[in-house]
């Protein structure tokens, strides 16, 4: 994990947040799937960074990198 994700099971029910918000990851990742460019996601979370939004993204694909995938049949 890096500075700017948490994971408490008091806030957003233990999902991954932005330190200090109630901001989950998955949101910002569902911007970025929408076509949101980092800019407007810092615009429309102005207590948010680019440095926090790319966290975010870096947090997502390290999460990925360790599942595991089963192939079904």
């Amino acid at each position: 994990m890096n500075e700017f994700i948490r994971v408490d099971p008091e806030i957003c029910s233990g999902k991954p947040t932005i330190n200090g918000t109630r901001i989950m990851v998955k949101n910002i990742l569902g911007m970025v799937a929408g076509g949101y460019a980092v800019d407007q996601i810092v615009e429309a979370y102005p207590e948010l960074t680019q440095e926090m939004v790319q966290a975010a993204l870096e947090y997502a694909a390290a999460v990925i990198d360790e599942e595991q995938v089963i192939a079904r049949a």
